[in-house]
């Protein structure tokens, strides 16, 4: 769903938290959703270790620290109207950096977990060039994903990090994810961590941090 949907949602009455450069002297921007049970802030926090000067960040809330109800891989409608409303939550904070002058080839999704799994289908689902997608410990939403996505992301750059046996996120829809986004012309980098669990290990924050450098270089 693009953000120009006129129909609110649960998600539409939180708040956009902010950070980073300021958006009014940013030269690029990050989206950033978090995670089931989690907070905005806490994206913040995170976002502070990939941090470079004129990158601001934007971190829409969900409603009651989540997004949708049920796993991802649940069947689509058993988690609306959060996934949509989410999916509008991610649209507006795009808006916003476009409203303050930032191109979408500057803005940057980054996610963990519920908030990986809904920035992957913003980017799949509203096809253009963005500054990039980076999904940690996520993927895109279903409990069947479509055979063929239309639109091209452009050579978008795409990060997959997760844990080879999350207890979340099997690692067959990571690489789904992946063949999806390649086939939306996304230049994919998939990585999984023997062991890891569910988190973000210092490898990703790297990894990003590169990727956040790439916008304002």
């Amino acid at each position: 769903m693009s953000a120009g949907d006129d129909t609110a949602g649960p998600h539409q009455d939180q708040p956009l938290v902010t950070g980073g450069t300021d958006l009014e002297d940013a030269s690029a921007a990050l989206v950033l959703t978090h995670g089931r049970g989690a907070t905005a802030r806490g994206m913040l926090q995170l976002a502070t270790e990939v941090h470079r000067e004129g990158v601001a960040f934007l971190a829409p809330q969900a409603a009651g620290k989540t997004w949708y109800p049920n796993s991802f891989l649940a069947p689509v409608e058993r988690n609306e109207p959060g996934r949509t409303s989410g999916l509008r939550a991610v649209g507006d904070a795009i808006e916003a950096a476009a409203d303050a002058g930032i191109p979408t080839d500057r803005v940057m999704l980054v996610g963990f977990s519920q908030g990986a799994c809904l920035a992957s289908e913003f980017v799949a689902r509203n096809p253009r060039r963005y500054g990039g997608l980076a999904a940690l410990s996520g993927g895109l939403i279903g409990e069947e994903l479509d055979e063929e996505y239309p639109g091209d992301l452009e050579g978008t750059p795409a990060f997959l990090g997760c844990s080879d046996v999350d207890p979340h996120i099997p690692e067959e829809r990571v690489h789904e994810t992946a063949d999806a986004l390649e086939s939306m012309n996304a230049e994919v980098t998939t990585r999984l961590y023997e062991g890891m669990g569910h988190g973000v290990n210092d490898d990703e924050l790297e990894f990003v941090s590169e990727m956040v450098a790439d916008l304002v270089d």
